[in-house]
């Protein structure tokens, strides 16, 4: 009995040994499915990334992937969901700069280390900032905006307290200086985005994605954009850089993570395979629609995470200044 027992044990020891995994890991993925995890509901960007993307993967793979949607939390709940499964390559993460770089840098905890506890692959795309206001608004420029609230309430919306968009808001107080720059937060875009068109809040900083519409139709006016250049789409919209703003350039990435440890072989074939997907002509026009692009030269591997930790720095810095901490 004693002797089975050894005989199991080293078994056991053998098949877990990291010369095991790897030699497993070639022949990556032999079942199926392999899911991606959208940590936000259907409809929005990560959704519609996820599953853009998720026939185009299986095809590559030669395996069945599904979009899971794991809301909640601001994307906290599906995000720490994936940072605790196995890094077998049959769990993935579209990753989101919200969680990952605005949370983390807000948040008096986190439920996960946002670089330690991932294999971050490649950043996928990115989604501007806009500063936005009614077709009636007085406003026609940043500067006109930032004139008025030297001296009188201008009363912005965002999607929450911590959000990209509500720091965006606080380091464009600061720098304008815009004494009179107040915060109204909201459980969402969709209701700050009500009060906007009633006349309730003078502007909404929101990501340029669910907004293209309206812009192209006359009954939104976006002040200013957070890209480096102008929008191929939308010319008429300047930039930060533009307006005399050069530190609030940025945008709310996409990325692909999986949980920490993924086997090299499993990282290296998931990284070669994204330039090309996101290059995809279905994956191309629908991206140019939404103003949400990739970057010429794809950032994938380490020098996606140096991005990760490099945008941590800077946007606590800017929370630790503009005094915005969210305690949970």
């Amino acid at each position: 009995m004693k002797r089975r027992q050894i005989l199991a044990a080293a078994g056991a020891a053998v098949l877990s040994s990291p010369a095991i995994v790897r030699a497993q890991s070639v022949n990556w993925p032999s079942k199926a499915p392999i899911r991606l995890i959208a940590q936000f509901p259907p409809g929005g960007l990560v959704d519609t990334v996820s599953r853009l993307m998720a026939p185009h993967l299986s095809q590559a793979l030669g395996q069945t992937v599904i979009v899971e949607n794991k809301a909640g939390a601001g994307g906290l709940i599906g995000t720490d969901y994936v940072s605790k499964q196995a890094a077998d390559g049959y769990c993935l993460l579209v990753s989101h700069a919200s969680v990952h770089i605005y949370a983390t840098a807000t948040r008096n905890t986190m439920p996960f280390d946002p670089v330690g506890d991932f294999s971050h692959l490649a950043m996928l795309v990115e989604a501007p900032m806009v500063i936005l206001v009614r077709a009636q608004s007085p406003y026609k420029t940043l500067a006109q905006y930032l004139e008025a609230a030297k001296s009188k309430p201008v009363r912005y919306g965002t999607s929450g307290i911590g959000s990209a968009n509500h720091l965006y808001g606080e380091l464009l107080k600061i720098e304008g200086p815009a004494p009179e720059h107040d915060h109204v937060p909201y459980q969402g875009s969709a209701p700050a985005m009500q009060d906007l068109l009633s006349g309730q809040i003078d502007s909404l900083f929101d990501p340029i994605t669910t907004n293209v519409a309206q812009l192209k139709a006359g009954s939104l006016r976006a002040l200013v954009v957070s890209t480096p250049q102008r929008l191929p789409g939308l010319p008429n919209i300047p930039t930060f850089a533009e307006a005399g703003f050069p530190s609030m350039t940025g945008s709310q990435w996409l990325g692909l993570s999986a949980p920490k440890n993924l086997p090299a072989p499993i990282a290296q074939k998931l990284t070669s395979l994204m330039p090309e997907i996101l290059a995809k002509p279905d994956i191309m026009a629908r991206l140019e629609e939404l103003q949400t692009l990739p970057r010429k030269t794809p950032v994938v591997g380490d020098e996606f995470v140096k991005v990760i930790q490099s945008q941590i720095n800077t946007w606590t810095k800017v929370a630790k200044r503009a005094k915005v901490e969210v305690i949970v």
